[in-house]
């Protein structure tokens, strides 16, 4: 019978970049219940809350490597190369990337939503 403490949250994953927020109950590499899973970094980890399935898990995000603020990981916020980068971050040393992903960040860049502009009501 799994313990009650297995279903509470350690506390609250917050993107510094877009604000998604998610209770979180695991924080490392190796989430619980899993046999053979390892992530690459340290992670956010979430029960799966879609199934019953107490193998299955979300992982909401992880550290920026440059300047330690949460990020979750979405291509909007985030790039994993060895490590979590910010795009912040990125951009602010995009030199060091290899080409490959300097394009993925610029392709990004490109295709990323602009918030629309109020209409206009002029009489």
């Amino acid at each position: 019978m799994a313990s009650e403490t297995e279903h509470l949250p350690l506390g609250v994953f917050e993107c510094h970049l877009c604000a998604l927020s998610a209770p979180y109950s695991y924080v490392g590499q190796k989430p619980p219940n899993t046999w053979s899973v390892f992530l690459l970094e340290e992670s956010y980890v979430l029960k799966d809350p879609f199934t019953a399935n107490k193998d299955k898990f979300l992982v909401l995000g992880s550290r920026c490597n440059v300047c330690s603020r949460l990020v979750c990981m979405g291509p909007e916020c985030s790039v994993f190369y060895a490590k979590r980068f910010c795009l912040p971050c990125v951009w602010e040393n995009i030199v060091a990337f290899p080409q490959e992903i300097r394009q993925d960040v610029e392709k990004q860049k490109t295709t990323a939503k602009m918030p629309c502009s109020k209409p206009s009501f002029r009489t």
